[in-house]
């Protein structure tokens, strides 16, 4: 049992030691570093197992969480804890009850997303353009009707007599002399971009996504300055560009 009870303060010590972050700012008094964090009681385990009493006390959702809980996963850019920590603030500042702070919140979540689609404009302009790439290079390989329009429009070269280009393979024959190069050097090309990429995740280098991401987390501290800028920073970074996530309480 006291194994059990020094890897559980090992265990909280740690979380201790990454949700630390002093400070309390506005005109407020908050500090968030956790000097001391509580053992579990006394006959919460026995034989190395929680006691029903001592599992009663589980907390089920992030409300009912501690805020030492609630810091440590928001460190962890957990998103429903990034959201707790903005909606315990909000009670702080405006000396308010929990209904109402979430209220609050999701004005705040709904600002956060202003413009969201136009800062993933990039995103889907990248994927629709490789996506129609991928799909029209199969006919303008191998079908005929296709070929001979790409070849009148952009190549003018001499094609094979019609007997000599019944099947697809035959079209394809046709139309590699000068779909070749193209697909090769796209290909080489692509290649060379995902090198370079691989590279920059190495880096820890995402240019256009931080930029944007960042930009939105400043928007946000802006728009809500009365609120703690770092919870507001940290919900704004994990809200998914494609979506809000779908939070659970």
């Amino acid at each position: 049992m006291s194994l059990l009870h020094a890897s559980s303060r090992a265990l909280l010590s740690k979380a201790s030691s990454i949700a630390k972050k002093a400070t309390a700012k506005h005109h407020f008094n908050v500090t968030r570093s956790l000097t001391s964090v509580p053992s579990p009681p006394d006959g919460s385990f026995k034989d190395g197992k929680p006691t029903l009493q001592y599992a009663k006390a589980l907390p089920k959702t992030f409300a009912s969480m501690t805020n030492e809980q609630v810091l440590q996963f928001a460190e962890m850019e957990i998103p429903e804890a990034c959201r707790e920590c903005i909606i315990r603030d909000i009670m702080v500042v405006d000396q308010i009850e929990y209904d109402d702070a979430m209220k609050i919140f999701k004005k705040i979540a709904e600002t956060n997303r202003r413009g969201m689609q136009l800062h993933a404009l990039p995103f889907y302009t990248g994927f629709g353009a490789a996506f129609t790439a991928g799909i029209f290079s199969v006919p303008l390989v191998f079908h005929l009707d296709m070929v001979n329009w790409f070849n009148d429009k952009f190549v003018t070269a001499e094609m094979p007599p019609p007997e000599d280009v019944v099947t697809a393979l035959e079209v394809g024959s046709a139309s590699w002399g000068w779909m070749e190069p193209i697909l090769g050097q796209v290909s080489f090309f692509l290649l060379c971009m995902q090198f370079a990429r691989s590279q920059l995740q190495n880096l820890g280098v995402r240019p256009y996504f931080n930029w944007q991401r960042n930009m939105r987390a400043e928007y946000l501290v802006t728009q809500f300055p009365e609120y703690d800028a770092e919870f507001l920073r940290n919900y704004s970074k994990i809200d998914k560009i494609v979506g809000p996530h779908e939070m659970s309480d």
